[in-house]
């Protein structure tokens, strides 16, 4: 039963690896997501991919990581921006990153994990035949053999995966212009991280890899990058000035108060540190202090949205929703309706608690969800104004919405068949609340099945 339980858990293991990302916390921030669009944007036309159909989303996580799980998107963790120096080197992943998307590697990925299956369910059968026959010691010798062979095939699998995405990822990065130095460095990145933990470059050991070791990789780029037209072409300096003050804000944002004011002291002026600091003072209820760096940023770029989005947000999370709107307002209007700034936008009017800027609000945040339903936190602001305002059908509704994207499956259905009873037949109202029932229902099933 060992032997089972040992094999078992490789085959479950097996099968994990290649099973997409379920539950990772997700960041949203309109100027992270507007940058990352636009450094992936020529990167994904150069791939032959339609841009509006290539998602690019941020996860909150401190490792050095990017993958792709399921549809056409990407994900990047928040410590690969954090590592890198340069958009170049971002856009040196992504491209990466795509070729895993083009060469249909997700949905591959069942072929290697079937084949090692197959591997260890053939040699798990033997053993247990030679068990039966009374030969323990051959039992043991077939089912370790069979282990290896079976994660040998996964690893080899997706080591020739990797190899074939860095090759695509160049071709993507030259049809595009854009250098390749980028990329080269950011491999140098994790070959130093991987010397700093002492993991072997030795090519035996590299047979128990997902990855190809790090020096090879870069040995094979730098041949094909160097010969590249684009090797010599400049790095974006506006798109590299955004990545910084993008790189700092998300510093600020995840890191303490105290680490934030170490890496940018007082005495560093510049937008990235003023950023940096904004949040801080801010995460430190030092709302005077964090409103001066906000101030300081407008008075460098009076009409940057991004900037009037920061004070607005400080203010009203500090208590002063009424000061909020003015910056706010004129941040949702020169963003065109920016889903999540006119989503905090629609929350700063619900919290003045004037029942003056409720259809403001309900209007605002109308449309805020047309152009992103995927915004729990827009739906939640809707279904309070709703509310506010008497509509309790549509409240249910836009609840069943925030639900069913929190996975609050139970939750949803209740608020669903709850909207429905409210709204009038046929209209699509009507029919979004029985689609969410639905949806909620199937969501709840599946994790049944799981468990």
């Amino acid at each position: 039963m060992q032997f089972l339980a040992r094999f078992l858990a490789l085959i479950a293991a097996i099968c994990l690896a290649v099973q997409p990302v379920a539950a990772q916390s997700i960041l949203r921030d309109a100027e992270t997501e507007a940058l990352l669009n636009d450094m992936a944007a020529p990167l994904v036309e150069a791939a032959g991919l339609q841009p509006g159909n290539v998602d690019i989303v941020l996860i909150n996580d401190s490792s050095i990581n990017a993958f792709v799980a399921g549809g056409q998107a990407v994900y990047i963790h928040s410590g690969l921006i954090d590592a890198a120096d340069t958009a170049n080197e971002v856009q040196g992943v992504i491209a990466h990153e795509l070729g895993h998307i083009t060469g249909g590697h997700i949905i591959r990925h069942s072929e290697g994990a079937g084949a090692a299956t197959n591997i260890s369910i053939l040699s798990l059968l033997l053993g247990v035949g030679a068990a039966l026959a009374g030969a323990g010691e051959a039992a043991m010798g077939v089912m370790m053999a069979g282990q290896q062979a079976a994660m040998g095939k996964y690893l080899a699998f997706s080591r020739v995966q990797e190899s074939s995405a860095d090759a695509a990822g160049a071709e993507y990065l030259s049809n595009a212009g854009i250098s390749g130095r980028g990329s080269l460095a950011f491999f140098g990145k994790l070959q130093n991280q991987e010397f700093r933990y002492g993991y072997s470059q030795d090519d035996e050991v590299a047979f128990g890899r997902t990855h190809p070791l790090s020096g090879d990789r870069i040995a094979r780029l730098r041949e094909v990058y160097t010969r590249d037209p684009a090797w010599d072409a400049p790095d974006d300096a506006a798109l590299q000035a955004r990545f910084e003050r993008v790189k700092a804000k998300l510093f600020g944002y995840q890191q303490t108060p105290q680490r934030t004011l170490q890496a940018f002291p007082e005495t560093m002026t510049g937008i990235p540190a003023r950023y940096a600091r904004a949040y801080a003072w801010h995460k430190d209820a030092q709302m005077e202090r964090a409103l001066t760096e906000a101030d300081a940023l407008l008075a460098m770029q009076p009409d940057d949205p991004y900037f009037l989005e920061l004070k607005g947000q400080v203010l009203l999370e500090s208590g002063q929703p009424e000061e909020a709107l003015a910056p706010l307002r004129e941040a949702t209007g020169l963003t065109r309706n920016e889903p999540l700034i006119a989503a905090m936008f629609g929350h700063a009017l619900i919290a003045t608690e004037d029942a003056a800027h409720y259809e403001e609000a309900e209007r605002v945040l109308r449309a805020a969800v047309a152009r992103d339903r995927y915004n729990p936190f827009a739906w939640y602001q809707l279904g309070v104004v709703y509310a506010a305002r008497g509509d309790m059908p549509r409240a249910r509704l836009a609840s069943a919405e925030q639900q069913v994207m929190s996975r609050q499956y139970a939750m949803a259905i209740r608020s669903a068949q709850a909207a429905e009873i409210g709204l009038p037949q046929g209209t699509p109202d009507w029919l979004r609340a029985q689609d969410i029932e639905m949806e909620a229902r199937a969501a709840l099933e599946r994790e049944q099945n799981r468990r």
